[in-house]
């Protein structure tokens, strides 16, 4: 004979049945059913209230949730996601809430799962955090201009198949974007005559932070270049990451990441066409964009043109009386004895030397140190 299945409702009934009958107290109803007393007159409370029907299951959802996104809000959020596909829940809650002061704005982990529900989220393998050593030197920054940043973000094709090379300043303190220029290649006086238009708007930093490539940096003394001995001349220190470490300057490439994924996929189809988007996003990014260094501000919340301005003509370096000054010829040296080679990109400009030690000189350009000379060996070292 097969045995007889129940439901769980079933035994409940039948539970109120033996419990009606008078014949079981409590506590042995519990102990045949397998339940506690506590849930025994629970449903005996219930069977009471409602008949049969207080029985069965019940939802275990509240009834009401405090943190409950209210539809208004969910699509703001959504309008506001589809505009700036990029940006996370934070930047998106801070970005309502400076337009929005009346909406009731839920959590950013609601946001997010919201976002993931919706489809705008595109999953990503997580980076192990990059381990940097502490005594790594760099440059502190205690005011906006006292740091900018410039780089190259990589060149791509444009629809009329030709080459953009995007130059990008900003200013390290505010992470405020100074310029993004569509250039025809790194080399050239392209790039000058654009950081001359930025220096003129926004006057001049204390020191400027480079990679090592072309055509901040050369092989020569110091790794100077044509163009970071023009910084030189305007009193700014020119400052390199080391070789291979674009991590060294990671807010720098990180804006470059947001920069590719909202104005390069795909590219404009020509170079005035993408100095238009790049414009746009220079403007978003610095106005209204929250950024999560500056508190869920805007760059521009915090930045302020220095008030350094920029110079015309260029001053003239100014040594002591106690440094012997050389001329640098247009073939890159000066003269000691014979000709000592210093780069191309002195060439023209004066140099003075200090003696630290007997026979041992400090070379200078304006107040840069830029290496040692020995003059009994007749050799530069950087």
């Amino acid at each position: 004979m097969p045995w007889a299945e129940t439901s769980i409702v079933q035994e409940r009934i039948r539970f109120i049945a033996d419990y009606s009958s008078g014949l079981y107290s409590m506590t042995e109803l519990c102990f045949r059913f397998g339940v506690s007393r506590q849930t025994g007159y629970k449903w005996v409370r219930r069977y009471q209230r409602e008949g049969a029907l207080g029985l069965e299951d019940r939802s275990r959802a509240p009834h009401r949730c405090p943190h409950r996104m209210s539809e208004e809000a969910e699509r703001a959020i959504l309008t506001a996601r589809r505009r700036h596909p990029t940006w996370g829940p934070r930047k998106l809650l801070a970005w309502l809430a400076a337009r929005e002061p009346k909406l009731e704005l839920p959590a950013p982990g609601r946001v997010g799962a919201l976002l993931a529900r919706k489809g705008l989220v595109k999953k990503r393998r997580r980076r192990p955090r990059r381990w940097i050593h502490p005594g790594r030197p760099c440059f502190v920054t205690r005011a906006p201009n006292d740091l900018w940043t410039v780089d190259f973000k990589g060149e791509f094709r444009l629809g009329d198949r030709s080459y953009c090379y995007p130059l990008t300043v900003a200013d390290q303190h505010t992470r405020y974007v100074l310029g993004i220029h569509a250039l025809e290649a790194p080399e050239g006086d392209g790039t000058r005559a654009r950081m001359e238009r930025v220096f003129r708007e926004a006057g001049l930093p204390r020191a400027i932070q480079t990679d090592n490539g072309s055509p901040f940096a050369s092989r020569g003394i110091h790794g100077l270049s044509r163009l970071s001995v023009w910084w030189i001349e305007l009193g700014i220190q020119p400052v390199r990451i080391e070789p291979a470490h674009p991590e060294q300057n990671g807010a720098h490439e990180r804006m470059h990441r947001t920069l590719k994924a909202e104005t390069v996929r795909p590219p404009a189809p020509n170079r005035r066409a993408q100095q238009r988007r790049f414009d746009r996003f220079r403007r978003i990014f610095n106005q209204e964009r929250p950024h999560e260094a500056l508190g869920l501000k805007p760059p521009a919340s915090r930045w302020h043109p220095s008030p350094r301005g920029y110079p015309d003509p260029l001053p003239s370096p100014d040594y002591p009386e106690r440094f012997e000054v050389r001329w640098v010829s247009d073939a890159g040296s000066f003269c000691w004895k014979r000709p000592m080679f210093i780069g191309m990109a002195l060439a023209g400009k004066r140099i003075g030397l200090e003696e630290i030690d007997d026979g041992i000189w400090s070379v200078y350009f304006h107040r840069v140190l830029l290496g040692r000379f020995d003059e009994r060996k007749l050799k530069l070292y950087p």
